[in-house]
């Protein structure tokens, strides 16, 4: 079965919250610690703190763009509560 991933990297030296999606998390996060991707690459490094697995694209993109959003990036630091204290 094939899943699209939602994912949340965090840098906290920066407070420095990335939402993406992808459909092979692992080589993502890997290129964006490489420094490929332009919104990231004065970030590094990057911490995968999060990431939710959907098995509908439109559902995976959906959540991506809420959570880019303000009261998505609030929803977002309520859920990672104790991460982020």
């Amino acid at each position: 079965m094939k899943f699209f991933y939602v994912y949340v990297l965090y840098n906290k030296e920066n407070n420095f919250i990335y939402v993406g999606y992808s459909e092979d998390l692992k080589e993502r996060v890997k290129y964006h610690n490489s420094g490929y991707v332009k919104s990231t690459k004065f970030y590094k490094p990057l911490e995968l703190i999060h990431y939710e697995a959907y098995v509908n694209m439109k559902d995976a993109k959906r959540r991506e763009e809420y959570l880019k959003t303000n009261k998505g990036k609030t929803t977002l630091t309520t859920m990672l509560k104790e991460y982020f204290s």
